[in-house]
């Protein structure tokens, strides 16, 4: 497959290109450094938020699929997860490119699910506290991908950690997934990667957990 990616030098981003790279497709990576990955796939250089609508149409022209690792590294970045995605969205609609692969948070544009332990609402509850602005973007670009004409699967992750990939995680389509506290980076690319070939994620949220 011919595959865009952005974020690709983030957590998740940099596990999507080195095995989009192993499966043997054909990336092309949106970076602000296009030393970044020198030798391994074709780069555009470019800042997605300030970046001309011309050079973001380019980079998703013709592709299979656009996958985004995107999220704030810093509390200063807060913002850019709806902003960024709104970018990526309104310069597929310009081309041909219709899948979008999308990382999101767990529970966010899903329904509630069943009761959950204590531990899980402690965690909740806790991690609202202290993400709170980043969940409220989050939502905003779930909300937002709703509105939109694109074959768009958005892959809801909990608590990330930079162990190898397994390759063996639990996940649920347009619900929550019980006891959901931890997955790799690295299966989280897997994991999106795989929804490519899974039409029954298509403008669906879906959960991703060990």
């Amino acid at each position: 497959m011919r595959l865009t990616l952005f974020a690709a030098t983030g957590g998740v981003g940099r596990q999507l290109l080195r095995q989009a790279v192993a499966a043997g497709h054909d990336v092309t990576a949106v970076v602000r450094d296009p030393n970044a990955f020198r030798g391994e796939v074709r780069t555009v250089r470019t800042d997605l938020l300030s970046a001309d609508a011309d050079v973001l149409r380019e980079a998703v022209d013709g592709a299979d699929a656009v996958l985004s690792g995107l999220g704030p590294r810093s509390r200063s970045e807060v913002g850019i997860v709806s902003a960024g995605t709104r970018r990526i969205v309104d310069a597929m609609l310009a081309t041909t490119a219709r899948r979008l692969v999308i990382i999101s948070v767990a529970g966010i544009g899903l329904p509630p699910g069943g009761p959950r332990s204590l531990r899980e609402r402690l965690l909740s509850g806790v991690a609202v506290a202290v993400m709170r602005k980043h969940y409220a973007d989050v939502a905003a670009m779930e909300t937002m991908l709703r509105t939109t004409c694109l074959d768009w699967t958005s892959v809801g992750v909990p608590l990330l950690s930079d162990d190898p990939p397994t390759g063996t995680y639990r996940t649920a389509v347009g619900r929550r997934l019980p006891k959901a506290y931890r997955l790799s980076r690295a299966d989280a690319a897997h994991c999106m990667l795989a929804t490519l070939d899974q039409p029954e994620t298509v403008r669906r949220t879906i959960a991703v957990a060990y």
